[in-house]
C-alpha cells in the first residue's frame, strides 16, 4: 500500500518531478475523492485524496513514475 503526501494544487493534472508524481484535479462539488492505480494485471489500489486547495484536490506519490495507469472516483453530487 502506498502512503500519499499533501502534494500541491497546481498544476493540475499529473506531475512527474523524477522521484514521484503530484496529482491535482479539480472539483466544485466533490465531497471525496479517490486516486485509482492500476497495474498490468489490472489490479486496483485506491488511496484517499484528502487535501483540498479551493476546489483543487491534490496528492504526491512518491514511486510512481511515467506510464502509471490512473483515475479517479469522485463522490458527491453530479
Amino acid at each position: 500500500m502506498r502512503t500519499a503526501r499533501p502534494g500541491r494544487p497546481f498544476p493540475l493534472g499529473a506531475t512527474w518531478d523524477g522521484h514521484g508524481t503530484n496529482f491535482s484535479l479539480f472539483s466544485q462539488h466533490a465531497e471525496r475523492v479517490e486516486l485509482c492505480l492500476f497495474d498490468d494485471e489490472d489490479r486496483e489500489e485506491r488511496i484517499e485524496v484528502v487535501d483540498r486547495t479551493a476546489w483543487n484536490w491534490h496528492c504526491y506519490v512518491p514511486g510512481v513514475g511515467p506510464g502509471q495507469r490512473y483515475g479517479y472516483r469522485v463522490h458527491g453530487p453530479y
